[in-house]
Parts: C-alpha cells; sequence; structure tokens
C-alpha cells in the first residue's frame, strides 16, 4: 500500500511514477480522490469548529447553573452539535473507506533504476552465466524425456484435470532432491532459517502481500459450508505470503534485522489469465513446489539484501550447470507490490528459449504499510520495514531444466555433481 500522504504531497508525482507501468486502465481516478480528499478536509474542519463551540457551551452551562440560571437553550444546542458531530463522523468513516479502497487497489510506485518498457519484450539483459549446450543428436524436450523417468501428465490429469502432474518412481526422487539441495544450500550458506507455513490462509493474509483483492481471480479458495461467494480462505500462490505475513503487527528491534526465511511448498495458481500458453508439460501448472526466500530488513539496506538474493538464486543454477541470464524487469512487466524485479532465465533446450526459473523482488515498504510490520530505528522511532522476496527456485522448472540441459543420446540424464549425494552417489539417471 502506498502512502496516502504521498499522494496528498505530490498527487502528480505519483500519478506519473504510475504511468510507467503502462496499464491500459488508469490505476487511480484522480477527480474522485481529489473530490474525497476534500470533503474529508472539509468535514474534519468542521467537527473541530463543531468541537470548540461544544467546548465554550458547556463552559457557559456550568457558569449558568452554578448561578441558577436556565441553560437550556445552551444545552440544546449541545445537543444539536452532538447530532452533528455523529453525523459528520459517520461520513468521514465512509471516505476513509473509500480512500483506502482506492490504495489497495493501487500498485507499488517503480523504483528510479527500474527500466522504462510496457512487457517483457522491454526487459534488459543484465548478465549470463554459463553456456547452451550444443548436442550431437537431437535433443527431446523434457515431456519426452519424462515418459520414461515417471512424469505422468496422463495421471495427473486424469486425478486433477489438466496442469496437474503426477511423478513416479526417477523422476519423483529427483524432484525431492531438488528441493533438499536448494534448502540446504539456503540454510546452511546463505543464512536462512528454514520454516514450514500452513498452505491455507486467511484473507488479511493475503491482503497484506498484496494478492487480494485485485488478484482473487488468480487464486484457489476455500469454501465453507459450500458457498463460494463466501470465501475466507485461500491456498497459498506462494509461501512468499505466510512468510512475510509471520512479522504483520509486530514491531522489531534492530538486532533482529535482517530477517532471512525460507520455505519449500506446493503453490496454487489458477493461472485465470494464461489460457493457451504453455499447455504442454510442466512450465505452467496449477500445482508446483517452490523453495521460497522472504527477506525482511531496514530501508537502508534493502536494494543491498535485493542483489543478495539474486545472488542466492544464481548460486542454485550454477550448483546444477544450468546456463541462465539475469533480466531486469521493465515498469509494465513487474508485479503488484514489487518496486524493482530481476527474473532468473534457464535456458531450455526443447524450447530453444530461456524461461523465468525466479524471480526476486523488492517490495520496499508496500507489503509492510498493508501488515504493519514496523522496526524501531536508532532514534527509538518505529517505522515500516521493507520486504523482499525471491524464488530460489521453481523445482518442478529446475526439474525439466535438469531434464532437458542434462540429457544423452540414450534418453538417460546426467546427474550434476552437486545433486548427487541427494540421490544416493546417482550419476545417470534412467528408466
Amino acid at each position: 500500500m502506498l502512502d496516502i500522504n504521498l499522494l496528498r504531497r505530490d498527487l502528480a508525482g505519483v500519478v506519473a511514477q504510475l504511468q510507467r507501468r503502462k496499464d491500459p486502465q488508469p490505476f487511480l481516478d484522480v477527480v474522485r480522490f481529489e473530490a474525497l480528499e476534500a470533503e474529508r478536509k472539509r468535514i474534519q474542519t468542521a467537527t473541530e469548529q463543531l468541537q470548540a463551540r461544544r467546548n465554550a457551551l458547556s463552559k457557559q452551562i456550568g457558569q449558568a447553573k452554578a448561578r441558577g440560571e436556565d441553560a437550556s437553550a445552551a444545552m440544546a444546542e449541545v445537543n444539536a452539535i452532538g447530532d452533528e458531530q455523529k453525523a459528520g463522523a459517520q461520513r468521514l468513516e465512509h471516505i476513509q473507506a473509500e480512500l483506502h479502497a482506492m490504495l489497495m487497489a493501487l500498485p507499488n510506485l517503480p523504483h528510479a533504476s527500474v527500466p522504462d518498457g510496457i512487457d517483457e519484450t522491454d526487459n534488459v539483459e543484465l548478465r549470463r552465466w554459463g553456456q547452451a549446450r550444443t548436442f550431437d543428436f537431437a535433443p527431446r524436450d523434457h515431456v519426452e524425456l519424462g515418459a520414461a523417468l515417471g512424469l505422468e501428465f496422463d495421471t495427473g490429469a486424469l486425478l486433477a484435470g489438466s496442469r496437474f502432474t503426477f511423478l513416479r518412481g526417477p523422476a519423483a526422487r529427483l524432484h525431492r532432491a531438488l528441493a533438499q539441495l536448494m534448502l540446504e544450500l539456503h540454510t546452511l550458506e546463505h543464512g536462512y532459517t528454514e520454516c514450514y507455513t500452513p498452505y491455507i490462509v486467511d484473507r488479511k493474509i493475503l491482503e497484506g502481500t498484496g494478492q487480494l483483492p485485485k488478484f482473487k481471480d488468480d487464486m484457489f479458495w476455500v469454501s465453507r459450508g459450500g458457498d463460494e461467494t463466501q470465501a475466507e480462505q485461500y491456498l497459498i500462490s506462494t509461501s512468499e505470503i505466510p512468510l512475510t505475513n509471520s512479522v504483520r503487527e509486530r514491531i522489531l528491534e534492530p538486532g533482529q534485522l535482517p530477517l532471512r526465511l525460507t520455505a519449500h511448498s506446493p503453490c496454487f495458481r489458477s493461472e485465470a489469465g494464461s489460457a493457451g500458453r504453455d499447455t504442454r508439460g510442466m512450465i505452467r501448472q496449477h500445482q508446483f513446489d517452490k523453495v521460497e526466500m522472504v527477506q525482511i530488513t531496514t530501508p537502508e539496506a534493502s536494494y543491498g539484501a535485493l542483489e543478495a538474493m539474486v545472488a542466492h538464486a544464481e548460486a542454485v543454477l550454477q550448483r546444477l550447470e544450468l546456463p541462465y541470464r539475469v533480466m531486469a524487469l521493465a515498469a509494465g512487466d513487474m508485479g503488484f507490490a514489487s518496486a524493482k524485479t530481476c527474473d532468473l532465465e534457464v535456458w531450455l533446450p526443447g524450447q530453444g528459449a530461456y524461461r523465468e526459473i525466479s524471480s526476486c523482488s523488492n517490495c520496499e515498504a508496500f507489503q509492510a504499510r498493508r501488515m504493519q510490520a514496523r522496526w524501531r530505528n536508532a532514534a527509538g522511532k518505529t517505522e515500516f520495514v521493507h520486504t523482499l522476496n525471491g524464488s530460489g527456485v521453481a523445482v518442478g522448472r529446475a526439474l525439466v531444466a535438469v531434464l532437458e540441459n542434462h540429457q544423452q543420446a540414450d534418453g538417460s540424464v546426467r546427474v550434476p555433481a552437486a545433486l548427487r549425494p541427494y540421490l544416493g552417489g546417482l550419476d545417470v539417471l534412467g528408466a
């Protein structure tokens, strides 16, 4: 959530920054906002004047009664003022609720270093690591390779419909090994604390990280009593949601920061806006696993933390010997809560393209303001923390990348050296 005082001080500047996101629809109804603000100021000024008049009348009533004089007229005016104040308070409550709803619908402002642009075609490549492998045979994609290794798309569809996958045998073992490698790397070498979180959370938790109210259609919700309209709980689309909200409504002391948290969890996404995209294989699923990284830190340290988080995700791909590139996302391609995002895109020979496998974002105080998550600075004053999140990395996409990049002519898959301890020393994965 943006600071409403920022809009009050520099509305034109905020609108200009929001326009960098290139949404075809205006994010903010400026005319309505200004009308509400004008009415809010009028009511608050009138309320202060009424209270001053009420205080003066109360003093007069006390003096009149002390002298034995009739104070009924003044008392009647006090009662009338009370009714007027009550009506003003009710109207002010409605105005504040509408202003709050407007703020909840506004995305974060892009950081000054974010590239301008409309969509992913305007993202800027920062660096590459590794070389795309050349094959002396026709490389297969993960769907072909996986058929002999236990990737069962038909079984997944039988059990739950399209975009679900059943893993059996070698594929399931590889999936587990990848998650274990990521967790141990982040906890033992990168300083994160491993967590286990609920997979179902309340509405307010999703509001805290920005998934609600704007992206309800992208969520799976849990209905109570069979009435979907009364849903109050949702399946998490990433463990960023519970990890970040673990500091909601708290005041952290300087010695508690930075917090580095990680968790391995399933993620559930309806993919409402992706009809027809990536229907083949495991690239875009309704259920997938991810190892998530979250950092809670001070405003001064947050952009250094973003660089570190990107490096932590890169370390996973380097251990898995996977070529990748790092992209700075354009303003029009960033997520709702992000002030700056860097994506890692892994090379997939089966597609002949780089595809996203990690997204690392600094949300600055945007989520913290929604969650009321603060810290006490050196002056003893409280201010909002900065929150960051990043994939460390998507387990299913890592599995896809390992299969495709390390495939051999006979359909088997070479196991990267760093992954072998998690597979009992196995160096080749076969049927």
